[in-house]
């Protein structure tokens, strides 16, 4: 794919276009060169990147078991590589490289702060949307132990969800300032955190939509949004919606430069998303103005929340899990993997792996997708290696607005419980995942682990694919034939 014409942070040049597909080729083929000098060789010279970038970017995660300095080494190349070969183009001036643009002269005026304080009670019990319900107390833990019991959480997850049960007085965020890269995402944070009283500092494109349905959040909860606003803005909600917003694509300068006056610590929470290739544009400024924000604040937090859809290992009990799941299929299912030779339902890892690798790629999010995602990993690992603390959550599948209007994805979701896979709503991932934020937050980032592999598979919310008995695209199709009378409803 090439992309034509754009300003801000953009693709490099690549046989007379900006290239996704030379990209990311070049970018997994640094990432392995250290670590799999075969592997990186595989990843030059593959001809089908639109199609054939699922197995190099499991050769990625399979590549970094060989150690601790392996998965780390990955994570630093692959960085480095793209931060190299990223790219500027300022409105009105010469192309340059990305880790220049905090250097760049500009013309744009520094941003103010507006600030809106909410009018509702603060909680201090944490309670979690549920099925038309809200679940506290032992309705919570029922849910939970029912969660761990089918495989939709790993284990660890409903322990962070206890203790921040056991701890009310965690969700009290007033000491920290919840940066919301991506305020108005359905997966965020900033609902839960103004619930609870604290402080958002939202990040988002000046569209007056996203920021109308922010300020009605913001004034019916107990907590305080931050929004970046012009000079001179007046604080009515007229006012605060028609001119609120920073544009992390094309005023990264003027973001940061903004986030830097933010009083008290930082937890830079990252839940930007675009459509294709804007996507990687996006995820690449975001990781840019992090490493800059780290740099010159040194008690900065980071916080990513996984897409469950990639390639993670796995502990060997979630392994156990899923053989005996596969080892007690009924006998129409034995039948149909017969009789399609094998393509479908076939078993999720080979019999006592430890650890196992769960690779939920699902082709249709294509190459541009798992790239984004994957540098956000990669930031994880090494800020962590670097002492940073580190909030990474694998997320719940989830029905948000950009799914659902996959119509693939969408049938997908809606066929996935015949395989014992649980799709959440928006409300419920949200909280669940703003609880185990508050978690690592109160934790330090959540236990010390001796390897990356273990660190992302700490308190996962994978919604059953590590668990269940088949490898998810040997069930994706029948789950979208399933799925598609749902999907149309």
């Amino acid at each position: 794919m090439t992309v034509e014409g754009p300003t801000g942070v953009v693709f490099p040049e690549s046989g007379g276009g900006r290239s996704t597909t030379s990209l990311g080729r070049a970018v997994v083929a640094d990432a392995l060169r250290a670590v799999d000098p075969v592997g990186a060789r595989s990843a030059e010279h593959e001809t089908n990147w639109r199609h054939g970038y699922l197995g190099h970017f499991r050769r990625l995660v399979e590549a970094g078991l060989l150690s601790r300095d392996a998965a780390v080494t990955i994570a630093r190349d692959g960085l480095a590589s793209l931060h190299s070969r990223m790219r500027v183009v300022p409105d009105g001036g010469p192309e340059t490289a990305l880790d220049q643009v905090f250097s760049l002269p500009t013309d744009h005026q520094p941003l103010s702060t507006a600030t809106v304080a909410g009018t509702g009670e603060v909680e201090r019990e944490l309670s979690l949307p549920y099925r038309g319900q809200r679940l506290r107390g032992d309705d919570l833990h029922r849910r939970l132990d029912d969660w761990a019991a089918r495989g939709i959480i790993e284990p660890s997850c409903a322990e962070a969800v206890r203790a921040v049960m056991a701890n009310p007085d965690w969700l009290d965020l007033r000491d920290q300032r919840i940066v919301v890269l991506g305020a108005g995402a359905e997966m965020g944070p900033l609902p839960s955190v103004l619930r609870w009283g604290g402080d958002v500092v939202a990040v988002d494109l000046p569209r007056p939509e996203i920021w109308r349905r922010l300020l009605r959040t913001a004034r019916r909860y107990g907590g305080r949004l931050h929004l970046p606003v012009p000079p001179g803005t007046a604080d009515d909600d007229a006012a605060l919606t028609a001119h609120a917003g920073a544009d992390l694509l094309h005023r990264l300068p003027q973001a940061a430069e903004w986030l830097l006056g933010v009083d008290g610590r930082l937890v830079l929470g990252n839940y930007v998303y675009a459509d294709g290739a804007t996507n990687v544009r996006v995820a690449m400024a975001v990781d840019a103005l992090t490493r800059h924000l780290q740099e010159r604040r040194d008690d900065a937090a980071l916080a990513f929340l996984a897409t469950p859809t990639d390639v993670f290992a796995v502990p060997a009990e979630a392994v156990r899990h899923a053989e005996r799941g596969y080892a007690a299929r009924g006998l129409a299912r034995r039948s149909l993997r017969v009789l399609s030779g094998g393509r479908l339902l076939h078993r999720n890892y080979p019999p006592g792996a430890d650890p196992g690798i769960n690779d939920s790629l699902v082709p249709q999010q294509g190459p541009n997708y798992a790239l984004a995602k994957r540098l956000q990993r990669w930031r994880a690992t090494v800020a962590r290696d670097a002492g940073a603390t580190v909030s990474f959550k694998v997320a719940p599948p989830t029905r948000t607005r950009s799914v659902l209007r996959n119509r693939a994805l969408a049938a997908a979701y809606a066929g996935a419980h015949r395989f014992g896979i649980e799709v959440f709503e928006p409300a419920t991932s949200n909280t669940l995942m703003a609880a185990l934020l508050v978690h690592d937050l109160r934790t330090g980032g959540g236990p010390a682990l001796a390897h990356p592999w273990q660190d992302e598979a700490s308190g996962a919310a994978h919604g059953g694919l590590w668990r269940v008995p088949y490898a998810p695209r040997s069930a994706l199709g029948l789950a979208v034939l399933l799925g598609l009378g749902g999907a149309r409803a």
